[in-house]
Parts: structure tokens; sequence; C-alpha cells
């Protein structure tokens, strides 16, 4: 996805009206999204070509949608306080294009398999810490940019993702480990001194900035405000961190990743539709998560990865999800068949 330059524009620092139109519904224009000098994304992201010139945000969504979308928020305990829950989701909704990468390119010496094997290890020791899914996400988002911002060896490659989780714990995790402890996780392989210089190395590069809103959160929200069953959520849950070891996922936004796992994981698993469920997901539906044509690009992806995910090499994350806890979701037969997961993705 390539960019359109303009200008900035600060439209969406106005004042947001209180004035709401029940008619008009919010989407994402992919093709309308715009860099700024800061790097935000422009308020032209949440609307439709045709809705351009419209000077409230606010009056773009329907009061029944930010109803739940501030429901979900609070559900899901990703605020504190209700009265700032919609600003705050349009706050996820302007940044999450904040340090995602323009394009896929990995370092020479890089390849995509090496690049699925330190994931895959990372994604083990995540497990091992018990930290919170938010930490993984961001430490593979930090390990991403890092690898494009540092000239860094093979063999320190380990060291590298190490540091990123440990950055990423250090914003996300009330506990910490113990330094020694991650050098012990690593065999002993780098010294402390050398874990912590590369921390410092890693800082220097991204500007002490660890910002980043993951895919995640966004999934959650649509989830909740589509009224989706456990087992939908989890099968969402496990394609998107099959996202994570896809290098070529990296270049799409949160949102999208988002959205389209959900979209994959309702196909594979056909649950029942009820009227109630229909009329949830459709207001789901009017966020607007991207063009179809990126939105099918990923589900491909995905569903490729979980057709083969339980005879690959790196399956942290197969072995992770066929558990009771997830109720056995990569195990389900629907994911061996690759042909009829790419049938449904057309």
């Amino acid at each position: 996805m390539v960019p359109v330059k303009m200008e900035p524009d600060r439209r969406w620092e106005r004042r947001l009206s209180a004035q709401t139109n029940e008619s008009i519904i919010m989407g994402f224009n992919e093709d309308s999204l715009t860099d700024t000098t800061d790097g935000c994304v422009e308020e032209s992201m949440f609307l439709y070509p045709q809705l351009q010139g419209f000077h409230s945000l606010q009056a773009l969504v329907p009061s029944l949608l930010r109803h739940e979308v501030e429901t979900a928020l609070e559900k899901l305990d990703l605020i504190w306080d209700r009265t700032f829950a919609w600003d705050m989701f349009l706050d996820m909704m302007r940044t999450q294009a904040i340090n995602t990468l323009p394009n896929a390119d990995l370092p020479r010496h890089f390849t995509d398999s090496t690049r699925s094997v330190l994931v895959d290890w990372l994604i083990q020791v995540h497990e091992m810490m018990h930290f919170q899914e938010e930490t993984l996400y961001l430490a593979i988002n930090l390990l991403n940019r890092s690898l494009r911002v540092i000239k860094v060896t093979t063999v320190n490659l380990q060291l590298l993702g190490m540091v990123c989780v440990f950055l990423a714990a250090k914003k996300e995790e009330c506990l910490l480990p113990e330094v020694s402890g991650l050098c012990y996780l690593m065999d002993h392989t780098y010294t402390k001194h050398q874990l912590l210089r590369m921390e410092r190395k890693v800082l220097l590069a991204l500007k002490f900035d660890l910002s980043y809103c993951p895919p995640l959160h966004f999934l959650l929200v649509l989830a909740s405000i589509a009224r989706c069953s456990a087992k939908v959520v989890w099968m969402a849950r496990y394609l998107l961190e099959l996202s994570l070891l896809e290098s070529q996922c990296v270049v799409f936004l949160p949102l999208q990743l988002a959205g389209s796992v959900l979209c994959l994981s309702r196909q594979i698993l056909q649950e029942p539709l009820t009227p109630e469920g229909e009329a949830a997901w459709c207001l789901a539906s009017s966020v607007h998560v991207g063009s179809e044509t990126a939105l099918l690009r990923i589900m491909h992806t995905l569903a490729g990865a979980a057709a083969k995910a339980h005879t690959r090499e790196t399956c942290a994350t197969f072995i992770k999800f066929s558990s009771p806890e997830t109720m056995y979701v990569s195990l389900h037969p629907g994911l061996k068949n690759i042909a009829a997961l790419l049938g449904v993705c057309t």
C-alpha cells in the first residue's frame, strides 16, 4: 500500500461537533489514506470519498456505533473512564499507521525463513514468561522496525529479538524479568553487558518511540460489537498471531489485519446465523477496514499459513492454540483444507 503524499491537514484537530447523523456510517477508504509531517493519519481515512468536506468527524458516525464502541472498550478494560472512550477510539484509528512499515523488505542476509524462526522462538519466550498478549505484538513490531534501521549480523539476531521483548515488557508489564534470566533463556550466548548495550542501540535507533496500537485491540473491539462467539474470537486470535510469522503482513494496518482475521474466522467456523447476530455484524462492518483487495490478500495469506501450520517447523502458535483454554481452534478440521480455505476468500 503506497500512501498518497499531500500537504498536512489539521482538520481533525478542530473541536468535534455534538451533531450526529444516523444515516451516515463511518468508513476507512484506503485510497484516501494520507501522510502528515508528524506521521499521523489524516481525517480522510475515516470518510468515504463522497463524504469528503464534512467538517465534523463525529457527524459521520451513528450514535449506536459510538455506544457499542464505548461499551466494548469499557468491557475489555481498555479504558479507565468511559467519558474518554470515543476519543480513545478515534485516536486508535488516527495513529494506527504510525510505525506501520511501508514495505516488507528485509536486510539481505535476513530471509523470510530466518525471520519466521526468530519470531517463533520469541512467541515461545513470551509464553514462557506469561506476558500479556500486547507485549508480544509490540515486541514483533519493534523487531520489524529495528531490522530496518539497525545493522545487525545474523549472529546477533537472537539478541535483538530478546531486547525487543524486554523493551515491550517494560512498556506493557507490571513485573519485569531479570536481565540475567533473559541471558539464561539465550543459553548465555550473550552477556548482560551485550544485552543492555543492544537495548540502548535499539532505543536510540527508534528515537525512544515504542508507541504501537496492536491489531489485537481492534480485533477485540470489533468482535465485541459483532457479538461474536468465544470460538470465533479464539480462531481470529489464532489467525492474527499467525500473521506475526508472515513478513508480508507487516505492511497492513492493524485494523485491516483485525477485520480480515475476523471475517476469515467466521467463514471457517460457519456458525449458525441469527437475526440478532447478523444485525450486530452489520453494525461492526460499518467500521470499514479497507479495500477488498487488501482484505482478500490478507485472508489468502493467512489461509495458506493456517493450512500449513501443523507441518511447519515454526509451530509454536499452532501448539499454543491447540489447548482446551483456546478451544482447540488450531486443530479445527477446516484449517487443513487449503482449497476450501482459499475458496471462502474469493
